[in-house]
């Protein structure tokens, strides 16, 4: 998941959001008036891969209008601003993204009172470089061992508290600095692969199956860090590990929430599909108490 890099690299293919079946529920509460809500991140928080994409970004950001904020602002009639960016790392919340694409806390001031993203995945590009070691480590074993671990050992989770974390911590900072009167939610990603490797899953998730629980190491580390920046800086923490489970990539499709690398509908794999973003919002409001 740079996001950016998996953006640009994989070939594009016709999405298929509104062909999923969308039948989550959730708690809706319709503010009495609408409050100024900014949603920031990267393209967990942006939709990246499901259509349609929203006229008002830019291309590069691949910014959908079934992303979580957009289902958020729909259900709680909050008025929002989606700055949201597909393959944004915390570096652009300060600084210019793409040509054109302003930085992000500048969409942030004393009014705003609602304040969500999902940020730090593509930072040191974690998430990108763990999917493709794992997975091209994974095709030359054919499926068999653990030689992503072998060859990365713990390396993923040092560059998480030595560089990922920090950031993420300092991010939280500058949003609180720009917007001291809002609630800011940082959400946890949701699984990407089980609890354990399923054979079945191979063709989808090349990644050989003692990598399997790897790769969800470090996942639970990057989002442990997520957590702790987030109880750092007092914002709230938007837990998806439990809600996630069972909805990962290898799952079928109308049960899974995030699309895998090969034989997915979204045209940016390993990224949420519609039905994901939509789980994404519903654990957001009912962390946040349908704020």
């Amino acid at each position: 998941m740079s996001m950016r890099a998996l953006i640009r690299g994989l070939t594009a293919a016709t999405a298929a959001a509104g062909a999923v079946a969308l039948g989550l529920t959730a708690p809706t509460a319709q503010a009495a008036t609408p409050l100024p809500y900014v949603a920031m991140g990267d393209s967990y928080s942006a939709g990246s891969g499901i259509l349609p994409l929203d006229p008002t970004a830019s291309l590069l950001c691949a910014r959908s209008t079934a992303d979580y904020p957009h289902v958020i602002a729909s259900r709680t009639g909050d008025r929002l601003t989606d700055v949201t960016c597909g393959g944004a790392e915390t570096k652009d919340f300060a600084g210019s993204q793409y040509p054109g694409v302003a930085p992000q806390l500048d969409a942030l001031g004393d009014s705003t009172r609602l304040v969500t993203m999902t940020i730090g995945g593509n930072d040191n590009n974690t998430f990108i470089d763990a999917l493709l070691a794992c997975g091209s480590a994974g095709v030359v074993t054919v499926g068999n061992g653990a030689p992503c671990k072998a060859l990365y050992g713990n390396s993923f989770d040092r560059t998480i508290d030595n560089s990922t974390y920090p950031a993420v911590r300092s991010a939280l900072r500058a949003v609180r600095a720009k917007a001291p009167n809002a609630r800011v939610a940082i959400l946890g990603y949701p699984w990407i692969v089980p609890a354990k490797a399923d054979p079945s899953c191979f063709l989808k998730m090349p990644i050989a199956s003692g990598d399997v629980p790897y790769v969800r190491d470090i996942q639970t580390h990057l989002n442990a860090a997520v957590e702790r920046a987030a109880h750092d800086t007092g914002a709230t923490f938007v837990d998806m590990s439990g809600v996630s489970e069972g909805h990962d990539a290898c799952a079928p499709v109308g049960t899974r929430w995030i699309e895998p690398v090969l034989f997915g509908s979204n045209y940016v794999p390993v990224h949420p599909n519609a039905l994901g973003e939509r789980a994404m919002a519903s654990q957001t409001l009912k962390v946040l108490g349908g704020s």
